[in-house]
């Protein structure tokens, strides 16, 4: 009897924060181009269409529970959902990435890993051989990840032609991390109203539930990239589901990547040293050339182009 008690209410909150269910369309599209989606708002508007149609259980959007997971049990101060610390002191999160990905993809993924690796003491390194526990990066249908470390393997679902995007990319990482949507922390209605008139159906309700988080003494962020956009799972892209209290005009969602505060999270969950002012120069200035080393070669492959004012004045020579 105890045990039903335990496991209906369980069932019912993954039935209500599923993904709301459409006819699958594939895996490897939804009709969406690539620059379109990446035109959009924010990274949730991102996430949300390419996770139309899931037929997994998500939680607020893109957290994925498996059908044989108590779903609960990661909030549990029984369950330690974080990473170990490896000898050396950096916390290594085995890896491995699926053949489908080209080169470019990878490169996305692997540039969205570097920033972790050069602001905190998290290294995504190659699963060794025999290695239990490790993230499996695959093309599967969507963007999601579990909520921290479940045990053996564990898939980071980064669809091809939508959610490789360095923002996207690390969104999932950081929940793969243990990281909880920035909406849903215990303090939040301090800091945003839900428009609960706003949501799209009552089905989506339970995505914006509030969590016993462990806010690790941080402020709230609306700057996050775990931060959910204004119209997240709104019935129209004019109304919005969360608003900014008391300053309504407050920029919140964003994807271009980790902010400052994401970043200090991290370093305080996994108890990262703080990292020397020499060895910030030095991470600094290797960034700075990497990205003009690519500057340089992008403009190499590109073809000198007159500019259109020349051709106006062509055509108007032309035309006397």
């Amino acid at each position: 009897m105890e045990l039903k008690a335990t496991i209906l209410p369980l069932l019912l909150m993954l039935f209500l924060g599923h993904s709301h269910t459409h006819q699958h369309q594939g895996t490897h599209g939804h009709g969406h181009g690539h620059e379109e989606l990446l035109g959009q708002e924010d990274f949730t508007d991102i996430i949300m269409t390419m996770n139309n149609g899931s037929r997994d259980f998500l939680m607020e959007g893109d957290i994925f529970v498996s059908r044989k997971r108590n779903a609960m049990k990661c909030f549990s101060t029984y369950f330690d959902c974080t990473w170990p610390k490896s000898a050396n002191g950096n916390v290594e999160v085995p890896f491995t990435f699926s053949s489908k990905y080209n080169s470019a993809e990878r490169e996305v993924i692997l540039g969205a890993m570097e920033e972790f690796h050069s602001k905190t003491c998290v290294r995504f390194v190659p699963r060794p051989a025999g290695e239990r526990m490790y993230l499996s990066i695959e093309p599967r249908y969507g963007c999601y990840s579990s909520l921290g470390r479940t045990g053996g393997k564990q898939v980071v679902s980064l669809q091809k032609y939508g959610c490789v995007h360095h923002g996207v990319v690390q969104h999932e990482l950081l929940h793969a991390l243990g990281f909880q949507h920035e909406q849903s922390r215990s303090d939040r209605d301090e800091h945003v109203r839900i428009n609960y008139e706003n949501i799209q159906s009552k089905y989506f309700t339970n995505n914006f539930r509030k969590q016993e988080t462990n806010n690790l003494d941080t402020p709230y962020d609306y700057t996050s990239v775990m931060h959910y956009g204004r119209t997240a799972f709104s019935k129209s892209a004019r109304l919005e589901t969360i608003t900014p209290i008391p300053n309504a005009n407050v920029r919140i969602g964003q994807r271009n990547g980790m902010s400052d505060i994401d970043v200090l999270r991290v370093n305080k969950l996994y108890k990262c040293p703080p990292k020397s002012t020499k060895e910030q120069q030095r991470q600094a200035e290797a960034a700075r050339q990497a990205k003009e080393k690519k500057e340089r070669e992008k403009a190499a492959k590109l073809k000198v182009k007159k500019p259109l004012a020349f051709y106006k004045s062509r055509l108007f020579d032309q035309q006397r």
